[in-house]
């Protein structure tokens, strides 16, 4: 795209973004696909880039692993001033005066996640004993018998007969 110093353009591509993968789960936007704002503005040295989506990100729940989804934002910037030294200054995602637009929007939306995706805010997760989704159990009737302290295992062996 040919711009002159200080010109801008507003572009509106959808744009591929693949599965992210965490933990050994894949997250993924609903559709594989997301509608993004991508607006470029010419500066003497170069470009300067923002990204702007919002995305339905779909998979396991990280406490129970039922099924999630979670709305993201993404507003991402970027530099790209191919003549400067400073390694800050240049972007990874330009090269050879093209845009990666897929990776940009997959890195920004791995940034933009929450720190837990979950199947609702109050989520219980599994019973570490037997599995069970706590969600679904009853806490009164969902009990399970202490196991023994492995420090005392030698005193049980004991017969005082």
């Amino acid at each position: 795209m040919a711009l002159s110093a200080g010109e801008g353009r507003r572009l509106e591509p959808e744009v591929a973004v693949d599965d992210l993968v965490l933990g050994g789960q894949r997250y993924g936007p609903r559709g594989g696909a997301v509608a993004t704002r991508l607006e470029i503005s010419r500066t003497a040295a170069g470009y300067a880039l923002r990204l702007a989506f919002s995305a339905e990100v779909e998979g396991p729940c990280m406490r129970c692993l039922d099924q999630a989804r979670v709305t993201v934002e993404v507003d991402a910037r970027e530099v790209d001033q191919p003549s400067s030294a400073d390694e800050e200054l240049r972007s990874p995602y330009v090269g050879d005066e093209r845009l990666d637009l897929s990776a940009w929007a997959h890195d920004a939306l791995s940034l933009a996640l929450p720190a837990q995706l979950l199947c609702r805010p109050d989520c219980r997760g599994l019973c570490p004993a037997c599995g069970a989704s706590l969600n679904d159990a009853d806490p009164p009737q969902h009990a399970h018998e202490a196991p023994a302290d492995p420090r005392w295992a030698k005193l049980r062996e004991l017969r005082l007969d």
